[in-house]
């Protein structure tokens, strides 16, 4: 039986080991800040026990929540995961983590349910970093494929005989592949990665590009079509529905 509790305090004091996985870098903060976070109100609730950050967050923002975490007697590990919703569901996820590795070996068992593999990367912001960097090649790749696809529309081209050509091709992988039949059928409510969160991950990249003085030319237009998207209302569908605001 699962227990339930009301507020993050509650569940620090009643686990050894709490995981953390929430919408977006401010939220995550809260929880270890807001009123009843973690740390308890006494902020002895996290003495000997582990943090693990799953949420989608800067490298900043780690460390930052790291080193609140540590300050109060605990270790922490930021996971990140890379897969879709539909490869969360069945266990194949690939997991990113950085920080402390005592938690991340006693925590073998939590990453092998959800994911196939999980790597240690080292010091706390290496495997927020990679993550984004993952992101920012997907984003970048998903619009690509949205503006093909609607340029080949425009042509008159059978959606049919592209995609029967494109699975074919070397560009035929998983991602691009569930994106492209996602695109055909214009059905976006099977949601995969929500166009919000993609640009989350976008801007996000872009931040981390400014603290390095590193452009990043395609990912910042990229960001902005993923914007547009979302100014067209299309929060809460899946990001191929990009090729929706590339039609127009």
């Amino acid at each position: 039986m699962v227990k339930t509790y009301s507020t993050p305090m509650d569940v620090a004091e009643n686990s050894q080991i709490i995981v953390c996985c929430v919408t977006d870098p401010r939220q995550a903060k809260e929880v270890v800040q807001g009123n009843c976070s973690v740390a308890g109100r006494d902020g002895d609730c996290l003495s000997g026990k582990g943090y693990i950050e799953m949420t989608g967050i800067d490298p900043e923002t780690s460390k930052d929540i790291c080193e609140i975490i540590s300050s109060k007697g605990g270790r922490y590990l930021e996971a990140q995961v890379q897969g879709s919703r539909q490869e969360a569901e069945q266990g194949d996820l690939v997991v990113l983590t950085a920080g402390d590795k005592e938690l991340f070996m006693d925590c073998q068992s939590c990453f092998k349910a959800m994911g196939k593999t999980a790597f240690f990367l080292g010091d706390v912001g290496y495997a927020t970093k990679t993550n984004l960097i993952l992101n920012l090649i997907k984003g970048i790749t998903l619009v690509g494929l949205a503006e093909g696809l609607s340029l080949a529309d425009r042509c008159g081209i059978s959606s049919t005989d592209l995609l029967n050509i494109f699975q074919l091709t070397s560009l035929n992988c998983k991602y691009l592949n569930d994106k492209a039949e996602m695109i055909f059928k214009k059905d976006f409510k099977h949601v995969q990665q929500a166009i919000e969160h993609m640009q989350k991950d976008m801007k996000l990249a872009l931040d981390l590009s400014d603290q390095m003085k590193q452009p990043l030319l395609m990912t910042s237009t990229a960001n902005e079509v993923y914007k547009h998207g979302r100014r067209l209302g299309y929060d809460g569908f899946d990001a191929a529905c990009v090729y929706m605001r590339t039609r127009h």
